[in-house]
């Protein structure tokens, strides 16, 4: 597809941490929050929950943003197949640690690239998986309290502090963990007709 640098280039996500991660691109970009119900199906998986709404959030904004290139993300915490959402707070957060530690946890990142006006649908799975260290109660309240990680998935973040709590990180984009894909992302961006460094 031809490169098309005209198009707007719109995340449908109000994380501060993805925004951060975009841009490191160094690419024109606005914010829009999608509003999409997360609350997880029936039976549904990690991979498929993170898979369907990065693509709601990507199409919530783009039906009012036709032209553009709309990024939608979502990233759920795996253990053994049990759901890690944001902590939202110390207790919540104390608990997804203990359970954590020792085990070895799937992050399961989820980004869908959408262009209504060019029929442009792209959806990438990423999964991480993280082997935590056996961290004593001591370290975790010392990590809580230092970077009160309680809007991250699963507790940690591993930009900071929380990388201190892990035993081994194993993936094929190093900022899959922190909830945007960039590798997979620009390639899904040339194909989208997006200019990544100059050209397509």
């Amino acid at each position: 597809m031809q490169a098309s640098p005209a198009r707007d280039l719109i995340l449908a996500s109000t994380s501060r941490y993805r925004s951060a991660l975009l841009e490191r691109l160094q690419l024109p970009f606005s914010i829009q929050a999608p509003g999409v119900d997360e609350t997880p199906g029936v039976g549904e998986t990690t991979a498929a929950l993170a898979s369907r709404l990065a693509l709601a959030k990507a199409l919530a904004v783009a039906a009012n943003a036709p032209h553009a290139v709309v990024i939608g993300c979502d990233q759920v915490a795996d253990l053994h197949g049990q759901a890690l959402g944001k902590p939202g707070s110390y207790d919540n957060a104390l608990m997804q640690l203990r359970a954590m530690r020792g085990q070895t946890v799937v992050f399961q990142t989820a980004m869908a690239v959408v262009c209504k006006e060019s029929g442009f649908c792209e959806e990438v799975l990423v999964p991480v998986r993280v082997a935590y260290r056996d961290a004593s109660d001591a370290e975790i309240d010392f990590y809580l309290r230092a970077e009160e990680p309680y809007d991250c998935a699963g507790s940690v973040k591993s930009e900071g502090m929380g990388i201190a709590l892990m035993h081994s990180i194993a993936n094929d984009d190093p900022t899959a963990l922190i909830g945007l894909p960039l590798i997979r992302l620009s390639a899904v961006l040339r194909r989208a007709g997006m200019a990544v460094l100059g050209h397509a």
